[in-house]
């Protein structure tokens, strides 16, 4: 990040602004909603700040710019015509270590001003950076569509009642579960129709109720095959409440960044024949968290019951007597082969598909090659890039014809996907440079990828 976002607190804040045109007046417009203490420097003012100034909002000097002006000043605004003052006081203010910002020239800011949703006390503020301004007023007018008029007021009604519940519940897990069943249910629903009464009152009762459980969970989310978009909507519910993620190698950052931010992180990624954690291990470890009373989302490429050892996770949890919820997720070659123009079915190609893993134990692969080489069938092989060589020998040893078509997908749905197309003959030598993650596809679908290829042609 360019900029770094932050709210200050305008209780004791001087700001200076230098300017009083009508650009200068929408900055003050701003202000205004908020307590800083602000002065305003200019030889003439429009009449919207004179009017400000008449009614006591702000502090106009009728006259020109002084440096001595920063003396008092802990946030200065710049917006007059003459670009020579403007570059003039920025620098000024810069040496001050002062915060600047001045109108329209982003190389003389020291900050920027974001594009707020203002519901105080609830405060959304965006910013492109300047590199897309229209962009940015076309977001906030979906989120302001988006946000109950009346969110405001629930904001408000939870900082009434912060103390109580902060008294009524010692464990911090405990008090962000309560506010989620707030949040979630009648109580907040009551505030947004505007009836604070009742909802006092129920917000009373439930107070006097049990806590709430917290017990841990675990949630085995598939986080699909790359692309964030792909997600489902359960998953990245979930993934905004854990307290845990446990995540392998092929989850993206993109994904992870839409984690809650201030859940724990566990990497547990494997590489071919190069395990960070053992399974065992990982399978302890989701039982240890979960005792402990986390939610824990444990986070798998593609989807967890497909080549994602998600059955022997949930038969440990079992034995242990942990809640546990699975969240399925787009996997591999779904995502890979509709990225790449290749589907796995077709009227005129294939009527059946075979999902086989590709991973090499003692240089081999334990497979029923007879029954993989069947006509109008397709192929996909998972974690199978390493084997390539041997996926090739064995499918023509057992009868495929040399010129079988055959497709490898690195970094499906991402803006990183290679897609090397050629026979089982000549495509090891083609993709040579492929790196895992990989997927690899066997079938005649392989050659319409030429026709219906949309992603990245």
């Amino acid at each position: 990040m360019q900029y770094f976002p932050l709210f200050v607190d305008t209780n004791t804040l001087q700001v200076l602004v230098v300017g009083a045109g009508e650009v200068a007046a929408r900055k003050v417009e701003l202000l205004m909603r908020t307590h800083a203490q602000v002065e305003v420097v200019a030889p003439e003012a429009c009449q919207a700040i004179q009017a400000l100034a008449a009614r006591g909002k702000l502090s106009l000097q009728q006259r020109p710019y002084l440096e001595s002006d920063l003396d008092k000043a802990q946030l200065v605004f710049v917006a007059t015509n003459d670009t020579e003052l403007n570059a003039q006081i920025s620098h000024q203010a810069k040496a001050r270590k002062l915060l600047v910002n001045v109108v329209d020239a982003p190389k003389l800011c020291g900050f920027i001003t974001p594009s707020i949703i203002d519901r105080s006390p609830l405060l959304i503020a965006m910013s492109s950076g300047g590199s897309a301004p229209v962009l940015l007023r076309y977001l906030r007018q979906k989120l302001e569509a988006f946000l109950p008029r009346r969110i405001s007021s629930l904001a408000e009604f939870a900082d009434s009642f912060r103390e109580q519940v902060k008294q009524r519940f010692a464990n911090v897990t405990q008090r962000r579960y309560f506010w989620e069943e707030v949040f979630d249910g009648e109580v907040a629903e009551q505030v947004l129709k505007g009836n604070s009464p009742l909802a006092r009152e129920m917000m009373v009762a439930k107070l006097q109720q049990d806590a709430p459980k917290t017990e841990g969970e675990v949630y085995l989310v598939g986080a699909g095959p790359g692309d964030p978009e792909l997600l489902t909507f359960r998953a990245l519910r979930l993934m905004q409440k854990a307290d845990v993620v446990v995540y392998d190698r092929l989850v993206s950052q993109d994904i992870l960044d839409m984690v809650r931010r201030d859940a724990e992180k566990i990497y547990v990624g494997k590489a071919a024949s190069n395990h960070t954690l053992p399974q065992e291990d990982i399978n302890q470890l989701l039982v240890r968290e979960a005792k402990a009373g986390k939610r824990v989302v444990r986070l798998k490429g593609g989807d967890p019951f497909i080549f994602g050892r998600g059955g022997e996770e949930i038969e440990e949890l079992i034995a242990h007597d942990i809640g546990f919820e699975v969240v399925p997720g787009i996997t591999a070659a779904s995502g890979a082969s509709s990225y790449a123009g290749i589907p796995l079915t077709h009227r005129d190609h294939a009527q059946s598909v075979v999902f086989a893993t590709g991973h090499l134990k003692d240089d081999s692969i334990n497979l029923d090659w007879p029954a993989l080489v069947q006509k109008r069938q397709t192929l996909v092989f998972y974690m199978g890039l390493t084997g390539l060589p041997v996926i090739c020998r064995e499918l023509i040893a057992h009868g495929m014809p040399s010129d079988m078509p055959i497709a490898l997908v690195e970094q499906a749905t991402t803006d990183q996907q290679q897609v090397v197309a050629g026979t089982l003959a000549d495509i090891e030598h083609k993709a040579a440079h492929i790196k895992p993650p990989a997927l690899i596809i066997v079938g005649t679908v392989v050659t319409l990828r030429d026709k219906l290829n949309w992603f990245n042609p």
